[in-house]
């Protein structure tokens, strides 16, 4: 089985999906790290303070390891749901209300812009959006209005197994 956590950037991915894996006893997948270990990095853009990232060779290098391998995952990124819905069984968008993102996104100390892209993304769904467009079995969970632990639970009565 294989689950992509998606949504914004500081929306709750990570905290989801390492806690989604473990309660199923997946494998856990970072995607940035994945990127990294691949050499799917290109230009550096400044003004975002970000990697441009050949989504199209980060799926297919993504599809590659789960057609190799017979593990369960959890995949972990705001890129994840680019992932062919043909090799994911469903894809959680953590969504977060814009107050608690933008104070989430500057404490992590990003700049301006990169706060009002994120924003900007959460503002108008844009992995949800992605998501639907993709054809993904999509779960959405608020991640401002319950605990980790709450989040996951709601997830889990969600998936089949």
């Amino acid at each position: 089985m294989i689950i992509v956590v998606t949504g914004s950037v500081a929306a709750g991915k990570t905290s989801i999906s390492k806690l989604l894996s473990k309660k199923l006893n997946f494998n856990y997948l970072d995607v940035n790290e994945f990127v990294e270990n691949n050499k799917l990095r290109r230009k550096y853009v400044q003004k975002f303070d970000a990697y441009e990232i050949d989504v199209s060779e980060l799926s297919r290098k993504l599809a590659n390891l789960i057609k190799n391998s017979k593990k369960s995952f959890v995949i972990d990124s705001h890129l994840s749901h680019y992932l062919s819905r043909k090799y994911v069984d469903y894809c959680i968008v953590c969504k977060c209300d814009i107050k608690i993102l933008k104070k989430r996104l500057e404490n992590r100390g990003y700049n301006k812009i990169k706060i009002r892209e994120n924003l900007d993304s959460e503002i108008f769904d844009v992995c949800l959006v992605d998501a639907l467009e993709n054809k993904h079995n999509v779960i959405v969970v608020d991640t401002d209005k319950k605990n980790l632990n709450a989040c996951v639970k709601e997830i889990l009565e969600k998936i089949i197994l």
